[in-house]
């Protein structure tokens, strides 16, 4: 029989008990019939995507829930976002993820994502600015500044004589660094860091001077600039301060997933850094318009895509970010309500258009974000493996509190899972 894989990772997913929701997670208390019924009749557990105490930025989770190591893959998150951008970089470039944030007196950060209400035409023409209008003088360098989603942009730093190093420290105060990875922060002070060096290298040097100018330059440009005047007019705030952080000199290099297991993946994902992480892994890339204010529009679009793949790719990997976005605001509420419309109009739709006994579909999550924490955390995220021959354990509800209670129990490293999926496509 001819099985297909479906893997969808739901981004920020987990979460901890909200007393403004009955003491329930924000998955516990939203209405999910779809995957409850998946549950139901498949297996469950939980899962440290990094490993136990390691607080992942998404980059790191997904590299690791896709079965690569990321302590021997990972980079930085920097060249994954360039290349999911379609920013070039080679081998000694410095590339770094970016937010325009707006900064205030004092050198205080008073958002770090500009109201998160930038528009793609002000991102662009921001972009262009900085791009026409900043210079290096510390050294002879060029780059490359492009705007992405909303807020996010991604830096390419190209110097003309050596090579520079990722290894420095972030602009943004809300990630530090540790062993090359990003932790998240809980406890910051809102304030824009000075970029350092992280070793005692002349390339490091270099590279952390280079950011520094950098985010002076862009911010004189930015902080006057006619769509932030506007910006300031309209009750708005400005998107005056390109932030930095996540720093790479080396582009990955991954084995390739469909080589590794005799499989053909295509991927659906909205978002820079996991189109990149795809890409370096062999994946077909799907073409996708943004995520819009209409999400049954986007996610019943999502489902056509999948159903017009299945054909020729049997391992499709759906990477839906909705629910991070509200974890990060503190918002339990919305949280809820996007997960039951991912329920609703994504697995309600994709569960009425595919067989189950020709499937095996996966659900988890890249990492946790409490929203009490209004960042990543170390929490184990749930997991369920449904369809095909796959009996269910019992579970009837997918949940964080369920999913202690299934059959798969905790996995303590997310690179176990990619294996445990392919061996039941594999019958």
């Amino acid at each position: 029989m001819h099985l297909n894989l479906i893997y969808v990772i739901i981004d920020g997913l987990g979460d901890r008990p909200v007393e403004e929701l009955g003491n329930k997670t924000p998955l516990e208390a939203a209405a999910t019939p779809n995957m409850d019924s998946l549950a139901k009749n498949g297996e469950t557990g939980m899962m440290y995507t990094v490993g136990k105490g390691i607080a992942p930025e998404s980059d790191v989770g997904v590299i690791s829930i896709l079965g690569y190591n990321p302590f021997k893959y990972h980079t930085g998150r920097g060249p994954l976002e360039a290349l999911g951008s379609e920013v070039h970089m080679n081998d000694g470039d410095l590339a770094l993820r970016c937010n325009f944030a707006t900064l205030g007196s004092g050198n205080k950060i008073v958002d770090r994502r500009a109201g998160r209400n930038l528009a793609v035409e002000e991102a662009a023409e921001l972009s262009k600015a900085i791009n026409e209008g900043v210079k290096f003088e510390s050294y002879p360098a060029n780059f490359e500044f492009k705007n992405t989603i909303v807020h996010r942009g991604v830096l390419v730093i190209r110097s003309e004589r050596k090579p520079l190093s990722g290894n420095i420290s972030n602009t943004d105060p809300a990630y530090s660094r540790v062993e090359g990875f990003g932790v998240a922060e809980v406890d910051i002070e809102m304030t824009l860091k000075t970029c350092t060096p992280l070793e005692e290298t002349e390339k490091a040097i270099i590279s952390a001077k280079l950011v520094n100018e950098f985010t002076k330059k862009s911010y004189l440009v930015l902080d006057k600039h006619d769509v932030n005047e506007k910006r300031a007019t309209q009750g708005k705030l400005k998107a005056n301060l390109i932030l930095t952080r996540d720093a790479g000199h080396l582009v990955p290099k991954f084995f390739n997933i469909n080589e590794r297991y005799g499989v053909r993946f295509a991927c659906l994902a909205d978002m820079p850094v996991e189109r990149g992480i795809a890409k370096l892994a062999g994946m077909h890339m799907v073409a996708l318009p943004p995520p819009s204010e209409d999400i049954e529009r986007d996610y019943i679009h999502r489902v056509e895509k999948l159903r017009h793949l299945l054909p020729r790719y049997n391992c499709l990997y759906l990477h839906i970010k909705g629910p991070d976005v509200p974890s990060h605001d503190g918002n339990p509420h919305l949280k809820k309500r996007l997960i039951t419309a991912i329920d609703k109009h994504l697995f309600g739709k994709l569960l009425q258009k595919i067989k189950m006994e020709d499937h095996i579909i996966c659900i988890t999550a890249d990492h946790s974000t409490p929203c009490e924490l209004k960042a990543h955390s170390d929490d184990p995220v749930p997991l369920l493996v449904s369809g095909n021959k796959i009996e269910g354990d019992n579970v009837h509800k997918f949940s964080e509190k369920e999913c202690r209670k299934g059959s798969l129990g905790v996995l303590e490293q997310g690179i176990e899972l990619m294996p445990k999926l392919i061996a039941r496509l594999k019958g």
